[in-house]
């Protein structure tokens, strides 16, 4: 067993660290607080290959193992949680959603400007009444003859406004439950495709989340992927990655609480000495310390079982319930040791709190990823 990471893993971490550190770090308060969507990082990031980065580089990807591209979600979210998101949608549900179920006429055509940058994809599962429960949908693509009418409302869905392509999913078949759910490719500008306002969110607020609205847009039949009926496959094995996505973005946001903990704790006099010299202080961030390299493993272990084809899936799913809970902790800990000054957006430390929050809810619940976890046990 080798926790050692490669010449070109490390190397990944540093870039994508110093591009945090460089590009994003500046206005990542000010982005929060007036909610700038950061298009210009997001086309520095496709530059930089992290859009596409686990994608072949026959689809112009950057052909990365699932290991460098957790270490890179969690040096973006590290220093911008909002920048990160938009990276994990591409990378996670929208460019590997392509690549494994798409033809050849779709990989050509959509996912090699995903994969490079040049666009920037959504993925649209849930709806006003659909939640966890995502086979109660309402969305019906009705087909005629060379294309699919589609009608519905859609929400909750990042990139929703800032994206190019949307993956859509919808009912080909109602009546006959999940069975009916079949994956539509949509290309923004379409008659009859409109995106809502953005959503007021507590965290994550430079990223853009909305409703999108489809009013008998024409799809063209090619742009169905991987036949009818079997959307709801290809959603649950999308979201099974796209978890180690967001246990790394929660990650980040864990590991820039310590960090700003430590430095804090030893800034701060009280009583004549630093309060990390606090017995009280030091059990806090022995917690987070603990709780955050028990995450990162777990994260590396559901990577790797993915990389080499293994079933992963309740691994990503402990390793996404673990992170968002330990980043929760991680947080609302460095807000306490902040004191009054945590309490204030000025510090920064606020938004982490804010921020940790979402990582417990989107891409399924603690309490959903406590079921596949439970009945991968089970089985």
């Amino acid at each position: 067993m080798n926790f050692s990471l490669t010449e070109e893993q490390q190397m990944i971490r540093k870039t994508a660290r110093d591009f945090a550190i460089n590009e994003l770090a500046p206005r990542v308060v000010e982005r929060d607080e007036k909610k700038i969507w950061p298009r210009e990082a997001i086309k520095k990031m496709g530059e930089l290959g992290f859009m596409g980065m686990m994608t072949s580089t026959e689809w112009d990807g950057g052909g990365m193992d699932v290991v460098s591209y957790a270490l890179a979600m969690e040096e973006i979210a590290r220093v911008d949680a909002s920048a990160s998101v938009v990276m994990s949608v591409n990378n996670s549900l929208v460019c590997y959603l392509l690549e494994k179920f798409g033809s050849d006429f779709q990989k050509e055509k959509y996912l090699k400007p995903l994969a490079s940058g040049k666009k920037i994809g959504a993925y649209s599962l849930s709806e006003p009444q659909s939640g966890s429960d995502a086979s109660n949908m309402r969305t019906v693509a009705k087909k005629d003859s060379d294309h699919y009418v589609v009608s519905g409302t859609k929400n909750w869905v990042t990139n929703g406004i800032n994206s190019d392509i949307v993956m859509l999913f919808a009912m080909t078949e109602t009546g006959v439950g999940h069975k009916g759910i079949s994956c539509f490719i949509v290309e923004k500008g379409w008659d009859g495709f409109e995106a809502g306002k953005p959503e007021d969110k507590l965290g994550i607020r430079a990223s853009d989340t909305s409703e999108l609205y489809f009013d008998n847009v024409k799809i063209p039949v090619e742009n169905l992927v991987g036949g009818e009926g079997i959307g709801f496959k290809i959603a649950l094995t999308t979201l099974d990655g796209g978890r180690i996505g967001i246990a790394s973005q929660a990650l980040g946001i864990a590991q820039a609480s310590l960090d700003a903990s430590i430095s804090y704790s030893k800034e701060r006099i009280q009583f004549g000495k630093p309060i990390s010299e606090n017995q009280g202080i030091q059990f806090k961030l022995a917690d987070m310390a603990m709780n955050i390299e028990t995450a990162r493993l777990l994260i590396h272990k559901a990577a790797w079982a993915k990389q080499n084809g293994l079933d992963y899936g309740h691994l990503a799913s402990m390793a996404k319930v673990y992170t968002s809970e330990a980043a929760m902790k991680a947080s609302t800990d460095c807000v306490q040791i902040h004191g009054g000054y945590g309490y204030i957006r000025e510090s920064g430390v606020e938004r982490l709190m804010r921020d940790a929050k979402i990582t417990q809810i989107y891409e399924g619940t603690s309490e959903i990823q406590r079921l596949v976890i439970a009945r991968a046990l089970l089985k």
